[in-house]
């Protein structure tokens, strides 16, 4: 999206929300220029020249001109608008004015290009960390979006902010340490064991079973008699004895 963008507005001179829909109704979308040692001004531009802005990559960087009637031209940037949310249609626009000597810090896309030989040929993962880097610099130098190139990129290997080609107008604002993006051995999770199986692993096998219960049944067999068992047996022949004596007595 070219610098040399023109966009072309009107006064608007009713406010409020009635005043918003009507002027939506007639094609047009409320919006305020502000910023750059000018008074604030409320305008109406057409959404379907700022339409692609906003849906591009980098809406909040591009510089265009804006033309309003009555006034002299002015360098602008898209600083924030509103959108439907269902259709993404412009509701709102936020403008602000851009002074060409004034340096600006803003934050700028960055683009990942080519295959990483990490990946393709040593099966690792490409982790794509930093998504967008702050940079200081005129408002003529600013880059739509920052290219990386990871074609070279090896398996345990990173690029960092200080690895970014800028440009000799742009300086990095975010810490030059910063991790971009780099390439990590595939992590193996081991499954988790389903509960029956775990009971069946920690088990004793079969043959000690069997060997333990046979040793129970010969100790039972080998053991002592209860007290009751004695007294049982003791009894019988002490009721013998007294039908011998009751016999003699007869």
């Amino acid at each position: 999206m070219g610098q040399g963008l023109v966009i072309e507005a009107e006064p608007r001179e009713d406010f409020g929300k009635n005043a918003a829909r009507r002027l939506r109704r007639s094609g047009r979308v409320p919006c305020v220029v502000y910023g750059g040692g000018g008074p604030a001004i409320p305008i109406s531009v057409d959404p379907r020249e700022v339409s692609n802005i906003v849906h591009s990559e980098g809406g909040h960087n591009v510089l265009v001109t804006l033309e309003v009637k009555g006034k002299a031209p002015a360098r602008v940037m898209l600083r924030d608008w509103q959108l439907e949310p269902v259709r993404g249609e412009v509701l709102h626009l936020d403008m602000i004015r851009i002074a060409s000597d004034t340096r600006l810090q803003l934050k700028v896309p960055i683009r990942l290009t080519g295959e990483a030989k990490g990946v393709k040929v040593q099966g690792g993962i490409l982790e794509f960390v930093l998504r967008e880097v702050e940079v200081e610099c005129l408002p003529d130098d600013i880059p739509e979006r920052i290219n990386v190139d990871i074609t070279e990129l090896m398996l345990g290997r990173n690029l960092r902010v200080s690895d970014l080609v800028l440009g000799e107008r742009v300086k990095a604002v975010t810490d030059q340490t910063q991790v971009v993006v780099h390439v990590v051995a595939l992590k193996v999770v081991e499954e988790e064991k389903p509960a029956e199986v775990v009971a069946a692993e920690g088990a004793p096998a079969e043959p000690e079973v069997i060997k333990k219960g046979k040793a129970e049944a010969e100790g039972e067999a080998g053991a002592e008699p209860a007290k009751g068992e004695k007294a049982a047996k003791s009894e019988k022949p002490a009721k013998s004895e007294k039908k011998e004596k009751e016999g003699k007595k007869q």
